[in-house]
């Protein structure tokens, strides 16, 4: 199976280029080397990096110039990759060995090359950013971003970069340049904001051909390039606005909504841009917001996967789409593999009982013989320990350990307990001391990694594990104790979630010398716990592991057999000896074999990384120990080492060898250093894992055993867990090579990695499991993870146990191939399981490092994982960008990035992140923190500056859309419903019938006229200004006489039915001037006057209500009046078309001739005018009964008298909110005390400081002014109990609202004010619309609301289906208060208009004597609306004339009893049908989207959501800094996907305040949609999800 060839596949040829070789020194060349690497680990700025480099070529940049400047330094990065040196300065490229050789391989580089290349480029359109969140800088440079919301052009600003950046040496000499520059050009978005290159035709061009003439170009393919690129170039400015219409007629939501356009917020005819092409709904499309959606609708276009089928849906089950197996993908075929057993471990004579038993040996018999020499960071040996000098300072530690160290007399430590070893890198002499120390002194060391902040990645999980493991002291070394950080006790810092520790220094001066008469025991190796290892798992928790005495002296005893180690050999490790193979080779079972270690810190690696190679030639050491990472670096520094020999090595041994991309790094070393004395056969891979320790090792040939192997895998095959050697593609492939044989004594199976452990098939993946006496014993304190990891039972696929042992899991996945040779194709950390599939984070990595060019993000800083989002794994790609990336080039290559690893992987990546420079956390010894990285990603604190979404590619498994079934007809419905044993919905307040002293008049202006004559003085209305203090005041008789100076001025000018619009600030004159209409028998209508700092968008809409509603004359103030024909009212409308304007401020004392009275109360009353959220500007007529009615309705449902008082917060223009203001107090005669909401901006407390002042028990408010109070006053209630505000008077709070009761907002406010004595029954909801504004009110009588919770599912399939609270997708939904006296409701279905059942969601239908008479003109479209005001069940009671509501929402009988006795029907508002949003044929709302997105992230201030061509678009409000705004999109996106099943198209990240709302507080969703649409809304980021 295995193709064994001892020439490796992969022959990579690393010789420098003849011209960089002619021309730049060995020694600059190796600086230059170091300099990269130092870059690349993040230990120095690229600013740093770009000055050291630049000193260092100066010398060298005149001798080249006649050599071909593509060539200069920069030697070409072609296919067959060669590694060479970087670019010039100021094209910033960094080296070309931009690829991480760990993960390079040839084969692989060309296989993404094919693979893109069968790609034709597809235009992904690329997100606008605003400029500030452009100019983020990496952490080090640390410059605060710019805040500055550039209006500029955007393009511009891009294009500056690239244009400077154009030097003779922008290095394309790559040997398909023309195609990679046609690809660039293509790729980038036509419309990339502003239309960058229609801004600035030039610029692309520009940067080529100053490219192409200092380039001395190969003229032909280069001249057709550049032909190729102009053409494009120019092609872009004159591109067509995009066909949007075509898809917004399918979309039936907008093509209802089409007849909005004239009167939505503004009339067209005040839009400048006239030109303009628009879209069927007015909306125009040459803004590059539609042109992008157009190409993210071209891209989703084609379809990705095959279509699903259509499936029918069963009604009660939500089923997720499972994906069917395809029935060809490959299955294992090979028999059931047998369990391997290693050779069996030799008996050695005299082999020590225990490793303290060997450390007294050597200690005493051979003390002058060298144990470890460490080095320091210039490499020079700073210090060799013997093994006397071990035995005596262990030994001292041991005895200062347990008898110095006291608390309360009592001894601090007894033998067992644990200890932590916190000892940096670069001291191993200190922390062999302080372990061996330990193991004398019977305590337990653990080791772990010093601290240095006290944010470090993952230092939080390492403080778990010394909490959970016991730990009460830390050994340290006195410069280490020095550098941790202090409290201000100059004590060491406590690290967050650490244990309180005591910091115990071991050098020399704190350690006692033991007397004469004390000796360490020395026992032999028992199952004690000899030390704990740490270990980090792929969610970022940490375990430690722990070893006993006697697997750690059995492992020794397997290593020396399979190494063949003997004594006083010299061994040089690299690794970190604290753990894992450097702490077993290079500090276990070097003592056991008095071997000499040459320990090479990291530190030292980074300045020199060939410190190792010259140290081996050095000391002629017999064994390295080695990661591929350190060949690789060496490969990189390796020019003119000439006199290096590594013939004395007769072991590499490859620590990661396990790592598959390992192979190539081995094989490149070999090929550089074969020259050098290296010999092929001493290369030995190993396979390790922190549990199983070393599982196997590729032994020295002398031992005889078969030749190394490598097999060419499958990549497909794998994903299915299934070897097969690859024959058709040659694409797709992972090369491995052998990790050897089994280790002595152990017994090696293979068993399937998830469920029950069956052993796996010959030809099958598995995870690797031991049974050996060399293994873990335990997860310290986790019993569960324990047994499941150390103690699995293999079992055949019959279920027997294969043996009575049992085995450790190793993590590893792998197979056991010919020649027993053990192969690992990756790690279980590593696993992503997508849809069934198995994909490896190494081999994602490797591929997207193998996209050419790398210019744009930094190498070895890729993090790979998968995150679970609706029920599967999703694949996130995490990158550092360089600081010189340009916004198209990073999203050039993000784009390529997912077509190879689709291309290679044939899986979607659901997420591409590019951070800055520097800013993803590191792991203790380079290389980055992936559970952290993650952790950061799912918390949104991972601040990247570019991401791409790629959710429609991805997910595969979201619920079939729903076919809706043929409608049931009516009659059925009832049948149904009455076999069922349900009732017909349908509820009603009580009855109507008491006459009262003033209810024998007709009219309201009656009652006021009777008012001002039966009592003249009470006062009816006070009007509160910010300060709490009446600003103005009004008795009955008052009230009367201002009314009647109005209606004298008004008689001679106008005729009866004239319509008068009144311009008011809320307050008297507002209320005088509509009783003073009605005096006159004109129709007033109460509009809200312009915003004198809004001009532009609160004029056009005053202008045109007025137009629409045929208003003769404005009625209003001299301030308003001059503010209306002001030089800035010009600029937003057409002053000179007002009608005729009157100031009401001076009136004459006349009184009028005589009161008009209406021949029939039929007549129209008033007009009430109100933009809906939809966007829609609708009128409705009132007459004089209706306006009686609502009155009466209220004062009994309130129970209203003169002597009552009431304080009300609302705006008094329409709606309730008006016949609260106006007509409520003339006609029931109590006192309002009115408070404008406008007060509250400068004073948050009057309303409630009023209602607990005048002791009111009935108050009204908006939402809004309750979100103002909420979060205006949530912090200050001491403050207002100290002033004595007090609201226990309150009986009912209500919230004037015409939408879903807000039971957070509701509920906190009831939370935060109990302080202040408010009682939480008091607070409830009203609910009225268009037809009728009062169907709900809870008044002061009557059971409290109630709240039930409905399953969100069954919501979009409109159905209610009642859960208990706190089931997943519970949604809560309260009672709107109580219907009204007079009158009734009914839920019929929206498409039927039959009756339905309880609990049945449908419409609400509402009949009563206050519902409004009709709409007053919606511009010819009265047919459609006819049916508003009055319609028929199609079924049942067929006779009762209704106004539909436009509201779904269902009636519910309860438990309680109302107040005639009878049990008490509740009516549940869901929402808006308008508002609603049909997606994947079922009825989302958008609140409850807006809700899960707002609860994602701490920084989303609010939310709106809208669609757009079938695509969600979301509008997120950031509140935080504008480094956040990219952390929102991936969270958005999840949280839409998990909780509603809908992909998010746009997610759109704009500044506090710009969602629009009305003056109910509800959001206006449709001119957030125009703002966005017309490109209004400045966002800071865009993103269009693939």
């Amino acid at each position: 199976m295995a193709e064994r060839t001892s020439a490796g596949l992969l022959t990579v040829t690393l010789e420098p280029t003849p011209a960089v070789a002619m021309t730049l020194p060995a020694e600059v060349r190796a600086k230059l080397a170091e300099l990269e690497l130092e870059l690349s680990e993040g230990d120095i700025t690229q600013k740093g990096y770009e000055k050291k480099r630049s000193k260092l070529l100066a010398p060298f940049i005149p001798q080249i110039q006649g050599v071909d400047p593509s060539l200069q330094i920069d030697s070409q990065i072609q296919a067959s990759s060669q590694a060479v040196l970087s670019a010039s300065k100021q094209n910033k490229s960094r080296a070309a060995n931009t690829r991480d050789e760990r993960f390079r391989s040839d084969l692989h580089t060309e296989a993404v090359q094919a693979a893109l290349a069968k790609y034709k480029e597809r235009k992904m359109p690329m997100p606008s950013k605003r400029r500030s969140v452009l100019v983020q800088s990496s952490v080090e440079a640390c410059t605060p971003p710019d805040t500055s919301s550039a209006s500029e052009d955007e393009g511009s600003l891009r294009r500056k970069g690239r244009l400077a950046n154009s030097t003779p040496n922008q290095s394309h000499s790559h040997p398909a340049v023309e195609h990679w520059f046609n690809r660039v050009i293509q790729g980038s978005s036509t419309s990339s904001s502003a239309s960058s290159t229609s801004s600035h035709p030039g610029g692309r061009s520009a940067t080529t051909s100053t490219n192409a003439n200092s380039t001395a170009l190969n003229a032909n393919t280069k001249a057709t390039a550049l032909a190729d690129l102009m053409a494009h170039t120019h092609l872009d400015i004159h591109i067509a606005p995009p066909d949007v219409t075509g898809l917004s007629g399918c979309s039936s939501l907008h093509a209802e909504q089409s007849h909005v356009a004239s009167v939505r917020g503004v009339s067209r005819g005040y839009n400048h841009h006239t030109s303009i092409m628009e879209t069927a709904d007015g909306v125009p499309v040459n803004s590059r917001v539609s042109s992008k959606i157009q190409q993210l609708l071209n891209t989703l276009k084609r379809p990705k996967r095959p279509p699903l089928r259509e499936f029918f849906v069963d009604d009660f089950e939500e089923l997720m789409d499972v994906q069917q197996p395809n029935p060809n993908q490959p299955k294992p075929e090979g028999q059931p593999m047998c369990p391997l057993e290693g050779d069996p471990l030799g008996v050695v004579t005299n082999w020590p009982p225990s490793l303290t038993a060997a450390l007294q040996r050597w200690g005493t018999t051979q003390p002058k013989s060298p144990c470890l020499t460490a080095l320091d960071n210039a490499g020079k040996p700073v210090y060799t320990l013997t093994y006397g000098k071990l035995w005596t300072r262990s030994q001292k530690l041991a005895y200062t350990l347990l008898n110095k160290l006291s608390t309360r007399n009592e001894p601090l430590l007894m033998p067992g307990d644990r200890v932590a070893l916190v000892f940096p890198n670069n001291d191993p002499v200190m922390f062999m001391v302080a372990f061996y120390g330990c193991l004398l002194a019977e305590l337990v060391p653990v080791p772990i990694e010093v601290p240095l902040t006290r944010k470090d990645a993952g230092s939080q999980q390492i403080g778990f594990l010394l909490g959970s493991c016991g730990v009460t002291l830390a050994l340290t070394t006195d410069a280490c104790q020095k550098g941790l950080p202090k409290a201000q006790t100059g004590e060491v810092a406590t690290f967050k979630g650490w244990p309180r520790l005591l910091w115990f220094v071991t050098d020399g001066k704190h350690v006692v010398k033991p007397p004469k008469d004390w000796h360490p025991p020395i026992r032999e190796a028992s199952n004690d716990i000899a030390y704990i290892e740490y270990k980090t798992s792929k969610e970022g928790s940490t375990m430690g592991i722990t070893v006993s005495h006697s697997a750690m002296l059995a492992h020794c005893h397997a290593l020396t057999q399979a190494c063949s180690y003997t004594e006083a050999e010299t061994i040089t490790n690299v690794l970190d000896f604290k753990r894992e193979a450097g702490l077993w080779h290079g500090v276990l079972t070097s003592v056991m074999n008095r071997m000499h270690v040459i320990s090479i810190p990291y530190s030292l690696m980074k300045v020199n990384p060939l410190s190792w190679i010259q140290k081996v030639h050095a000391y002629k050491a017999r064994v390295a120990v080695v990661k591929s990472r350190d060949m690789h670096w060496s490969l990189l520094a390796q020019r003119d080492q000439r006199d290096i020999s590594l013939s004395s090595l007769r072991m590499l041994i490859v620590a990661d060898g396990a790592n598959p991309w390992s192979i190539s790094s081995c094989d490149a070393f070999l090929n550089v250093f074969q020259a050098r004395g290296l010999r092929p056969e001493v290369i030995c891979p190993c396979a390790s894992s922190s549990e199983a320790m070393t599982v196997a090792i590729r032994r020295p040939p002398e031992l005889g055993v078969p030749s190394p192997g490598k097999a060419v895998l499958s990549m497909g095959g794998l994903s299915h867990s299934v070897i097969r050697v690859d024959t058709e593609e040659k694409l797709s492939v992972l090369t491995v090579q052998d990790v050897g044989q089994v280790m002595p004594g152990a017994l090696v199976c293979v068993v399937r990695a998830e469920g029950t452990p069956y052993l796996c098939q010959t030809d099958e993946v598995g995870e690797i499991c031991v049974n050996s006496k060399c293994t873990g014993a335990a997860y310290y304190g986790l019993q569960g993870m324990t047994k499941n990891i150390f103690e699995t039972t293999p079992v055949t696929s019959a279920g027997i146990p294969v043996t009575d042992r049992t085995f450790t899991r190793t993590s590893l996945l792998g197979f056991v191939g010919p020649d027993n040779l053990v192969f690992v194709v990756g790690k279980m950390d590593g696993l992503m399981v997508v849809s069934g599939r198995r994909h490896n984070a190494d081999d994602v990595v490797a591929t997207a490092l193998a996209v050419e060019p790398m210019k744009f993000v930094y190498r070895g800083r890729i993090a790979v994982f998968s995150v679970s989002v609706l029920h599967d794994e999703r694949i996130v790609v995490v990158a550092e960008q360089r600081p010189d990336a340009s916004e198209e080039d990073s999203f050039q290559w993000m784009s390529r990035i997912l077509q190879a690893i689709d291309s290679i992987h044939q899986v979607g990546v659901y997420c591409l992140a590019l951070v800055p420079a520097n800013t993803l956390p590191k792991a203790p010894l380079g290389g980055i923190h992936i559970s952290e990285t993650k952790q950061r990603f799912l918390e949104g604190s991972l601040h990247p500056c570019n991401v791409l979404m790629c959710p429609h590619t991805c997910v595969t498994n979201l619920p079939k859309p729903r076919q809706k079934q043929p409608e049931v007809g009516p009659a059925s419905m009832i049948v149904g419903n009455l076999v069922a044993g349900k009732r017909i919905a349908q509820a009603c307040g009580r009855d109507v019938t008491q006459l009262e002293d003033n209810e024998q008049f007709l009219y309201i202006q009656d009652v006021l006229q009777w008012r001002a004559q039966v009592t003249p003085d009470h006062p009816l209305f006070l009007v509160l200004n910010a300060k709490g203090t009446v600003a103005s005041a009004a008795s009955c008789l008052q009230l009367h006489k201002r009314a009647e100076r109005v209606a004298a001025a008004l008689m001679g000018r106008l005729n009866t039915g004239d319509h008068v619009a009144l311009v008011y600030t809320p307050g008297i004159d507002l209320i005088a001037t509509f009783y003073g209409c009605l005096y006159a028998g004109c129709v007033p209508v109460t509009v809200r006057p312009p915003h004198p700092q809004n001009l532009a968008t609160t004029l056009p809409t005053v202008k045109m209500i007025v137009e629409v509603s045929k208003s003769v004359c404005i009625l209003t103030t001299q301030a308003i009046m001059k503010l209306l024909k002001s030089k800035e009212a010009a600029a937003a409308v057409d002053v000179k078309s007002w009608p005729m304007v009157l100031d009401t401020d001076d009136l004459p004392r006349k009184k009028s001739p005589q009161i008009y009275k209406p021949p029939t109360p039929e007549m129209l009353a008033y007009l009430d005018f109100s933009v809906s959220t939809t966007g829609i500007l609708a009128g409705v007529k009132m007459s004089h009964a209706a306006t009686g009615a609502l009155c009466r309705s209220i004062k009994l449902q309130c129970e209203l008298y003169p002597s009552r008082q009431i304080a009300i917060c609302l705006d008094p223009y329409c709606g309730l909110g008006f016949a609260l203001w106006c007509l409520c107090s003339v006609y029931s005669g109590h006192q309002s005390i009115l408070v404008p909401p406008l007060e509250l901006e400068s004073n948050v407390s009057v309303w409630l400081a009023a209602v607990s002042q005048y002791k009111v028990r009935v108050t009204f408010c908006s939402y809004s002014v309750m979100e103002m109070c909420t979060k205006g006053l949530g912090s200050q209630t001491e403050a207002l109990r100290l002033r004595n505000v007090n609201l226990s008077c309150v009986r009912t709070c209500m919230v004037v609202a015409e939408e879903r009761p807000r039971i957070a907002l509701t509920q906190s406010f009831s939370k935060i004010f109990k302080d202040l004595g408010l009682s939480a029954r008091a607070v409830s909801t009203t609910f009225g619309c268009r037809v009728n504004v009062a169907i709900c009110l809870q008044g002061t009588a009557g059971p409290d609301p109630t709240t039930v919770y409905v399953d969100m599912r069954a919501l979009r399939h409109d159905r209610v289906r009642l859960v208990e609270r706190g089931s997943p997708h519970s949604l809560p939904l309260m009672e709107s208060g109580k219907i009204l006296p007079g009158v009734k409701v009914i839920i019929a279905n929206t498409e039927t208009k039959g009756p339905l059942g309880d609990s049945h969601l449908g419409e609400i239908w509402v009949s009563s004597p206050h519902n409004a008479t009709g709409y007053y003109t919606v511009y010819g479209e009265e047919a459609l609306h006819a049916d508003h005001f009055n319609t028929k069940l199609s079924f049942g009671d067929t006779q009762t004339v209704w106004a539909r509501t436009g509201y779904l929402g269902f009636l519910r009988r309860t438990e309680l009893t109302d107040a005639r006795g009878e049990r008490h029907d509740a009516l549940y508002v869901v929402g808006s049908v308008d508002e609603t949003l049909e997606l994947r044929g079922m009825r989302y709302h958008p609140i409850d989207i807006e809700t899960s997105v707002i609860r994602s992230h701490k920084s989303i201030a609010e939310c709106a959501v809208f669609t757009w061509t079938n695509l969600l678009v979301v509008v997120v409000e950031l509140e935080g800094s504008e480094q956040e705004a990219l952390d929102l999109v991936a969270l958005v996106t999840n949280v839409v996907l998990e909780e509603h099943y809908l992909i998010v198209g746009v997610v759109v990240v704009v500044d506090p305040g710009v969602i629009p709302i009305n003056s109910r507080g509800e959001k206006q969703r449709m001119h957030l949609r125009d703002g966005f649409l017309a490109d209004q809304l400045d966002p800071i980021y865009v993103a269009y999800n693939m």
